[in-house]
């Protein structure tokens, strides 16, 4: 099954996109080829599709399940797994966040806990100690934002994110106010 040029060129952007978010290109390109897809693939009609050996598109599978951007289907007389990414962009965004806070934020945030158990040895570590307590802060201001958008149903976060400068706006006047009272 030859992809269209549209396709095509979809599937390599986020092959290129892919290394850069910290999956391999091969990884981006099966994503890509999910996304688009109409209906469920099997690993075979994937390989065929993008020129891969199969072990690389397994392989491949594997992550984006870890990921969870990718599961794992049946089709009724027929044996071969399929597969296919979520519907819905918003679920997507928000499992990709999901992920990416277990993977990358969750352990920052532990390390910085756990080092700032320790007293500081000297004038140099409190230093450091403060420069890590104020990475700290940063961080859980971050994700307990996260957490109370995560929360919100995907219609009130787009109306949010649509609202963007006008949310500074609104703040920019309550302070004014704040400031004459």
């Amino acid at each position: 099954m030859p992809l269209n040029p549209q396709t095509e060129r979809f599937v390599l952007h986020f092959g290129e996109m892919g290394s850069r978010w910290g999956v391999n290109r091969t990884v981006g390109q099966i994503y890509a080829l999910l996304f688009l897809a109409p209906q469920p693939l099997h690993a075979d009609d994937i390989a065929e599709a993008l020129g891969f050996s199969r072990s690389n598109v397994s392989m491949g599978l594997k992550e984006l399940q870890s990921w969870r951007l990718v599961k794992l289907v049946h089709q009724v007389g027929d044996r071969r797994d399929y597969f296919e990414a979520p519907q819905d962009v918003w679920e997507i965004f928000r499992i990709l966040m999901e992920e990416k806070r277990k993977r990358e934020i969750d352990p920052t945030l532990t390390l910085l806990r756990d080092t700032l158990l320790a007293p500081p040895a000297g004038a140099s570590e409190a230093y450091a100690q403060q420069r890590m307590r104020e990475m700290l802060e940063l961080i859980e201001l971050c994700t307990g934002w996260f957490d109370e958008v995560h929360r919100l149903p995907p219609e009130t976060l787009q109306s949010l994110m649509k609202l963007g400068t006008k949310v500074q706006k609104v703040l920019d006047f309550a302070g004014k106010l704040r400031g004459r009272e």
